[in-house]
């Protein structure tokens, strides 16, 4: 079945749609590391998301290993693989339908240390390929689920096909989001460009949110990436950056909602020095509950300036002043009203917290600044 050079197994192919073919076939567990690997998310030297893969969970692993070398393992589901044009499917005289036929995959094979240069990469099932390999077994053979893709995009998109529905962490599926082009399912569909802006702030370096946005290659930010992405989502709805679009086309002016966004947070870190960049433990204005709050009054400022066209830093900061009494970000108590004080840290990040926060701020904003004349420089 084997040489030194490549993989012959039998397969069947199916064809699915107008489109999409993909194959079945059986293969020895050992053999995997031979022609596959895993592209583990990470950001290449432009800053650009690079792979798709989480790290390996080493205690699923382990539980999986001890299974395998238990008395009678049975691993049924298939693991998913993208390969290269370098994979050919080669039917056989007989055995086909409508939809499949029977023939023979050539996997062209690697020595097991090389990475970079393998025909295939593990789109869903990288934990037990894993325990397979570590397992103390001779041999375990297993299904395998195989596409050929034609570059990285694709590999991406179908890796968030199948791992959209299972218990993967969301900010891996978010980050990815923007690389992607094909339909989605409708939650996905309408988080992928509040995704695209969040990688830019996370990313462009004028940003005051460089680096502060956890994401799996940011693991070192202090603001969660669902309080952006929520924070992003309800100003694309109904809010200032719902404004820029083109007339015509609808499309988003991706440029003109960056600069609002980063003008905002600019200003606020600014007029907030205390409470900016602090984990959300010790500062809410970093907290969800703060982000998605603040992000409202965004909206309020940027209505205030309508009829000056994109509002800038120094409008954003001269609006931001007058709030500096009357919040709490960091000690003290938030005054919610007659006999609704909460301690500075005691605002959760859940619905009827943000709402009260909100509220708030925006009773505190029209009290104070709404009325006042504004600048149009």
């Amino acid at each position: 079945m084997t040489d030194q050079t490549e993989l012959r197994l039998p397969a069947l192919e199916i064809v699915q749609g107008h489109n999409r073919t993909f194959y079945s076939f059986a293969v020895d567990g050992k053999l995997l590391s031979k022609f596959a690997t895993v592209s583990r998310i990470r950001r290449d030297g432009d800053d650009l998301v690079a792979g798709y893969q989480r790290p390996e969970v080493f205690s699923h692993i382990s539980e999986i290993r001890n299974y395998i070398e238990s008395r009678d393992p049975l691993l049924p589901n298939a693991i998913v693989l993208a390969f290269d044009q370098r994979v050919r499917f080669v039917p056989a005289d007989a055995g086909q339908s409508s939809y499949s036929r029977w023939g023979t995959l050539i996997i062209p094979l690697t020595d097991e240390d090389e990475t970079t240069s393998k025909p295939g990469l593990i789109v869903d099932g990288q934990q037990r390929a894993a325990a397979i390999r570590e397992a103390r077994i001779d041999s375990f053979p297993i299904c395998a689920t195989a596409f050929i893709a034609n570059d990285d995009r694709e590999q991406r998109e179908q890796f968030i096909l199948v791992n959209s529905t299972k218990p993967l962490p969301k900010g891996l599926i978010y980050e990815l989001l923007p690389t992607t082009e094909m339909k989605l399912p409708a939650l996905l569909q309408r988080r992928r460009f509040p995704a695209q802006l969040l990688s830019r702030l996370n990313s462009d370096g004028e940003s005051p949110l460089k680096g502060k946005i956890r994401t799996p290659t940011t693991p070192s930010g202090v603001v969660q990436d669902n309080s952006i992405l929520k924070m992003l989502e309800n100003s694309l709805s109904d809010g200032v950056l719902y404004r820029y679009r083109d007339a015509i086309t609808n499309d988003p002016d991706v440029d003109s909602m960056l600069k609002v966004v980063k003008a905002f947070w600019k200003a606020a870190s600014t007029v907030f020095p205390k409470a900016w960049g602090l984990p959300p433990a010790k500062s809410r204005l970093m907290h969800g509950a703060g982000i998605i709050a603040m992000g409202y009054l965004m909206d309020a400022i940027g209505e205030r300036f309508r009829d000056v066209g994109v509002p800038h830093e120094e409008q954003f900061r001269h609006d931001l002043l007058p709030l500096v009494e009357v919040c709490r970000w960091t000690d003290g108590y938030w005054d919610f009203g007659p006999g609704v004080k909460r301690k500075w840290n005691e605002v959760q990040n859940t619905p009827k917290d943000i709402q009260m926060l909100a509220n708030y701020l925006m009773v505190q904003y029209k009290a104070l600044v709404w009325s006042r004349p504004h600048t149009r420089e």
